[in-house]
């Protein structure tokens, strides 16, 4: 079995890219606005927009409402 690296937090697209230029299988993006890491949905895409096809992104939620889960989602 393989082992798969995940690094979560990412709020700036260069931070992000380097991480994907490192290796890491999957890249966390936190939408839990009192985090010091929380992302804004602008932000977020532009990270996703600049990512390799290869790397996998992972959304941090934490007592979401359902809308806004499913408006990052999409």
């Amino acid at each position: 079995m393989r082992t798969r690296v995940k690094i979560c937090g990412f709020t700036r697209v260069e931070d992000a890219v380097f991480a994907a230029g490192l290796g890491v299988d999957a890249i966390g993006l936190v939408f839990y606005p009192p985090s010091p890491r929380h992302v804004a949905i602008e932000q977020a895409l532009k990270i996703v927009n600049a990512l390799p096809a290869f790397t996998t992104v992972v959304a941090l939620f934490v007592d979401e409402q359902e809308a806004l889960i499913r408006e990052v989602l999409s």
